[in-house]
């Protein structure tokens, strides 16, 4: 099947994408102290001159002292860090590309890879890293405050640096994503309760306050997952009306697109239809989507981890859904993350050319 329909343009707000690829965020930690190098600016060059539709950065954490777990992951805040994402967006948007940091807190998500402590108190909504294993005391009012502002202190600084769009990392078990899981919040105040559409206030609070930093006009992504890291298994909403109670508040508050993280973006959410996590986000809010998890390439991201390599894979189920109209927009990982010409090879027909993945470009920034 023809992947032809992929390089149709997209314009939402801010954004005047050239195809509906998006190349997916995964944390790379090769920025010193935070600090993005010469190599990182490259890399995300690379991609725009390649014709990638949209770049959304790797992880990039905000401005709280416990909202990174890796001391090479970029920060977004500071002059020094800013300077160098400056650079990156500049070299971008010179090959003409697009692009979107994605803005990150970690919460009380330990790091099995360093021995590194961030200083200060963990953020998190209820002192839990995963149901019943305490890790940090609950977050107080002010400490919540804070993290909403740090947010919104990232939105601004990329609009003022020239970024396209941002994106804020709700998915995967991190801080935003803590507050929506039963399983690590079980706080009786307003940014708890029994029901998903109660434990989203915070997030619809960091995205009223990102609305009011970067105005009506700018792009705003928020990246969701039903499966935690901490559980592949979880679903925050199990059937479609609690997916509706999560999602409408979501976008009422200022989110443009959403962004939904599937491990496989073909396996269908609910019973009774084939749709995916982003094709009934789209049914459920009218809101354009982005579909990602395991596109272009066989077995998943986390398999990765364990050393497995991946072959390219057929995008003809892809297609399908796309051609239906079930997303906007698709997220590509892995296959960009190996190989910067995925998408002219994928556009221009080159199938042969496409590159099996290895573990081994984790290490490296191809």
């Amino acid at each position: 099947m023809s992947a032809s329909a992929l390089f149709s343009p997209f314009k939402l707000k801010s954004l005047s994408l050239s195809n509906r690829i998006v190349m997916a965020p995964m944390t790379r930690s090769f920025s010193p102290d935070g600090v993005p190098t010469n190599e990182v600016v490259e890399y995300y060059k690379r991609r725009a001159k390649a014709d990638v539709g949209l770049i959304v950065s790797e992880g990039t954490v905000v401005g709280r002292p416990s909202a990174s777990n890796d001391p090479n992951v970029p920060r977004f805040w500071g002059d020094d860090a800013l300077s160098k994402w400056k650079e990156v967006i500049d070299a971008v948007h010179a090959e003409g590309g697009v692009m979107a940091p994605q803005l990150w807190h970690v919460g009380a998500v330990r790091n099995a890879r360093t021995k590194w402590v961030a200083p200060g108190p963990v953020d998190s909504p209820s002192g839990l890293s995963s149901p019943g294993k305490q890790f940090g005391e609950p977050m107080t009012d002010a400490a919540i405050a804070d993290a909403i502002s740090a947010y919104a202190n990232a939105a601004g600084a990329a609009k003022r640096l020239g970024f396209d769009a941002i994106e804020l990392h709700g998915a995967h078990g991190y801080l935003i994503d803590q507050f929506f899981w039963d399983g690590t919040n079980n706080r009786t105040d307003k940014y708890g309760g029994a029901t998903l559409a109660q434990r989203s206030t915070f997030a619809a609070e960091i995205l009223k306050a990102v609305r009011a930093e970067v105005g009506p006009d700018f792009a705003v992504i928020i990246r969701l997952s039903q499966w935690k890291q901490q559980d592949y298994a979880v679903k925050l909403a199990k059937t479609p009306q609690e997916m509706e109670a999560w999602l409408r508040p979501l976008a009422d508050a200022g989110a443009d697109i959403f962004h939904c993280s599937q491990r496989r973006y073909w396996e269908p959410e609910f019973e009774g239809s084939d749709l995916n996590f982003a094709g009934w986000a789209k049914k459920i809010t009218g809101a354009p989507t982005i579909t990602v998890g395991s596109v272009g390439l066989s077995g998943e991201f986390f398999a990765a981890f364990a050393g497995e390599s991946s072959q390219p894979a057929a995008l003809d189920e892809l297609m399908r859904r796309f051609d239906r109209g079930d997303f906007d927009l698709v997220g590509v990982g892995r296959a960009l993350l190996g190989d910067p010409e995925w998408v002219v090879k994928v556009r221009d027909g080159r199938n042969s050319e496409l590159k099996d993945f290895s573990p081994a470009a984790l290490a490296t920034l191809v």
